[in-house]
């Protein structure tokens, strides 16, 4: 059975954003339901191995967790990667419009990757 709470030091978990970006810029939100310890080291292993991709903030809630990334492909290339290491899991991935650049006129989306163990 999954553990309910989660040890401060992954709530903790924080690195500073890349130059270019400010402090609460993230463009992925990754959400674990429910909240599983060896998930969690799972997924801060993975950060920790690429280094342009920066845990923004993370949270805490009755249902799991949240993880705000600073990279939109690599929050979906981490639920493929969760997928295939727990296999009766599903993922969801959703976008919404955050804002449109000024200069090229493009699009920019926020992800949403949920990934829920069943």
């Amino acid at each position: 059975m999954p553990n309910t709470t989660p040890s401060n030091d992954i709530l903790k978990y924080k690195y500073k954003p890349p130059g270019d970006k400010h402090e609460n810029y993230w463009e992925a939100k990754l959400q674990l339901r429910p909240f599983d310890e060896e998930m969690i080291k799972f997924v801060i292993n993975q950060i920790d191995n690429n280094d342009r991709v920066r845990i923004m903030k993370v949270l805490q809630l009755k249902t799991g967790i949240d993880i705000y990334l600073s990279s939109r492909k690599f929050a979906a290339i981490l639920g493929k990667t969760l997928k295939k290491k727990y296999k009766d899991g599903k993922i969801v991935v959703t976008k919404s419009l955050f804002s449109r650049n000024k200069q090229t006129s493009k699009n920019i989306y926020r992800v949403t990757v949920l990934f829920r163990l069943n």
